[in-house]
């Protein structure tokens, strides 16, 4: 009797553990009785009719759905026919919200009559809502009168994996690639399905599965077969597959002895790879390039330019629903130029010069996907250029995968920031979306956090960013705060005090992280692998690869004057926002050091000099992690004790290396300041030396 006893509580000390795998399609049976026996009363069938895949695939996440929430099995018919109390999916004529081009994938849930209806233009449509629908009943809402119409802002909602070949992920923190492409296409992973259904269920309909620093060698004959069966699992999901494409892949891969964009050979070289491809994935979405950047090759390298080269691929693309998708990360190394102002200076002559299919894929701000940066000057500057904005999810300059930093307030600061090339109100949202310049051609990516790890993002808080990502690519105007919530209650637990206390962390842990690691506009103070502090750093391959190209500090001051008596990049700005922070006095202060540089002594909108001010913001933000553990502590009851545990640990690993932080900053810049450290605040117990023998051991890793 005692050993099946003990069996007992082993399973359900087992069924109780949550590894994180689920992510937020938690489909765990609601406590709420009565809630769950409102929701039962609305759910007895679902009704398809059809065998598009799609649809199929919608029931069947209704029917899994529903019966974890319920506790009961819901049968799936071909019509509803008399019936009532039950879901009804029908693709036809949606309501179409704002005329947004992207309505044919928009959706209403309806419940005027009997029965509950997801209807859409399409099958993806269909599905986004049955997704809505299960978040209804997943964040305890009423079903009374329910009436839900949406539809996607972006056309093209992406994720762009850095994954190559051999399994490993550039800037990845959560085990190796996804993809096990010496499995493919013989074998295929179940975890496949289950990416494509975390992703349908935010409306991210594309996804690039490797580097932008692209193997030739996925366009050969063998690595196509293998991204076709990940095609193939992704399709009944709505969701297309891209490809990054390596530039000079005529020479390398097919035997031609140039690969110059205007050369005949390698037209019809990338027409006939083109048509091989959708041979094998007819639904094939396009291609997404880096070139002439960080030493890739491209079109300048035989004399031309960035639209010879993106209109060359998209010539290619001219049979086929393709798109290019062109990135704008470019900058030379030029110790007297300012990289703040590459991309501009490269692409703005070219506005208007690019084929109706490419899109030119910028990132959110000017340099390198920063803690905090300025919105990119190409924004608004481009008027007949698509644009796409391009944001980092992978946490390569927040703190990797021991951090916690919710991303949505960096996506939302970026998207809500006003261009004003059109007058108060042209938001880089609005300019993104097409509404602002009349784009016909509209897209947004995000750089993918997930691994092979069994909770897919390392760090189980950080599965809010890729929720954030889609939900955001999907409805911008949607807050930082409610989607923190809504994630919190769908993956953490529904318990309201709970909710709120995470939610809180949540919303300050970017400010707290900028805080103790790039305070006032300071940026990229990173060792070579972009996560130890090393500001002193002064030698490198090229000097924007330095620390102390960024942070100019020295006897009188710090930061780098990019206004008019600096290298003017503010220029690259409307008037409007050049007004905004030209002037070191009323700057807002996380954009300060990034456009001047402000004396030690100079006293700022606090009340505090720069120096003190900067002491603050490092000692505070050190200290605050002490916050934030503190307020999860009090959370323990409500959530799982495996990613409570899990948590707890990378905040612990968090404060050890803010403080770490801290004393790189504080003792560097001293040697510049001569200042004292202000009180109440006491000096590192370790120094500089010290400090920096700590990166030397990191580095050694």
């Amino acid at each position: 009797m005692t050993r099946f006893l003990l069996l007992f509580l082993l399973v359900a000390c087992t069924a109780k553990a949550d590894d994180g795998y689920r992510l937020w399609l938690k489909y765990d049976l609601i406590k709420d009785a009565a809630k769950r026996e409102e929701y039962a009363r609305s759910a007895q069938f679902i009704a398809v009719t059809g065998n598009d895949p799609i649809l199929t695939s919608a029931a069947n996440e209704l029917q899994t759905g529903l019966q974890g929430l319920l506790g009961k099995t819901i049968p799936v018919v071909a019509n509803a026919g008399t019936r009532t109390g039950g879901i009804v999916l029908t693709v036809a004529g949606a309501p179409q919200a704002d005329g947004q081009k992207g309505a044919k994938e928009g959706y209403s849930i309806t419940k005027k009559t009997a029965n509950i209806t997801i209807a859409s233009q399409s099958g993806a449509g269909v599905l986004y809502g049955a997704f809505a629908l299960l978040r209804q009943l997943q964040t305890g809402q009423s079903l009374n009168g329910l009436s839900l119409v949406s539809s996607p802002k972006i056309q093209h909602r992406l994720l762009n994996h850095w994954d190559n070949t051999n399994a490993t992920i550039e800037r990845g923190y959560a085990g190796e690639s996804l993809w096990k492409w010496y499995e493919l296409p013989a074998t295929v992973d179940p975890r496949y399905r289950d990416y494509a259904r975390a992703n349908a269920s935010l409306g991210i309909n594309g996804t690039v599965v490797n580097n932008v620093n692209a193997s030739a060698r996925f366009l050969t004959a063998e690595y196509l077969e293998k991204v076709a069966a990940l095609a193939t699992v992704f399709r009944p999901y709505g969701i297309r597959i891209y490809l990054s494409v390596y530039f000079p892949a005529p020479k390398v891969i097919g035997g031609l002895k140039t690969a110059d964009p205007l050369d005949p050979d390698v037209k019809k070289w990338w027409a006939d790879k083109t048509r091989e491809i959708y041979k094998l994935i007819p639904d094939f979405g396009g291609y997404l390039v880096k070139a002439n950047s960080e030493g890739e090759p491209g079109p300048q390298d035989y004399g031309r330019n960035h639209a010879d080269g993106a209109n060359m691929l998209a010539e290619a693309l001219a049979p086929y629903d393709g798109i290019v998708m062109w990135r704008a990360f470019v900058y030379k190394a030029d110790a007297n130029a300012d990289r703040f102002k590459a991309a501009y200076e490269e692409f703005t002559p070219l506005d208007g010069k690019f084929d109706k299919k490419v899109i030119v894929q910028v990132k959110n701000g000017p340099i390198d996907f920063q803690p905090r940066e300025p919105f990119s000057p190409l924004f608004g500057n481009m008027p007949k250029t698509p644009l796409s904005v391009e944001f980092q999810i992978t946490q390569e300059y927040t703190g990797f995968a021991t951090h916690w930093v919710y991303e949505a307030p960096i996506f939302k600061e970026c998207l809500e920031s006003d261009t004003y090339v059109k007058g108060k109100g042209s938001t880089v949202a609005k300019v993104v979306d097409g509404s602002l310049q009349g784009y016909k051609l509209t897209a947004i990516a995000g750089v993918a956090n997930t691994g092979s790890n069994r909770n897919w993002t390392g760090n189980p808080m950080a599965q809010a960013n890729w929720y954030a990502y889609g939900r955001l690519a999907w409805d911008h105007t949607l807050s930082a705060e409610d989607i923190a919530a809504e994630w919190i209650k769908m993956t953490l637990t529904n318990e309201p005090k709970a909710v709120k206390t995470i939610t809180g962390i949540m919303l300050r842990s970017r400010e707290i992280y900028v805080d103790y690691n790039t305070p006032l506009g300071l940026s990229r103070p990173w060792a070579g692998v972009h996560f130890a502090p090393e500001p002193w750093q002064e030698k490198s391959a090229r000097p924007d690869w330095t620390a102390i190209y960024y942070h100019r500090a020295d006897s009188i001051g710090l930061g780098f004057d990019r206004t008019a008596t600096g290298s003017n990049a503010l220029a690259q700005y409307s008037p409007e926002v050049q007004q905004k922070w030209n002037n070191v006095e009323t700057c807002p202060l996380p954009y300060l050091l990034w456009f001047h540089h402000v004396p030690w002594t100079k006293k700022l909108s606090t009340g505090r000099t720069l120096w003190d001010e900067l002491c603050t913001r490092f000692y505070t933000g050190a200290d605050s992690v002490s916050w934030m553990q503190q307020q999860w502590a009090q959370v323990k009851p409500a959530i799982d004790p495996e990613i409570f545990a899990d948590v707890t640990g990378r905040l612990v690993t968090q404060q050890k290396e803010a403080i770490w932080w801290r004393d790189a900053w504080v003792l560097y810049l001293q040697t510049y300041s001569r200042q004292p450290i202000p009180a109440p605040f006491k000096k590192p117990e370790r120094t500089l030396d010290e400090v920096k023998n700590l990166v030397h051991i990191y580095q050694l890793r």
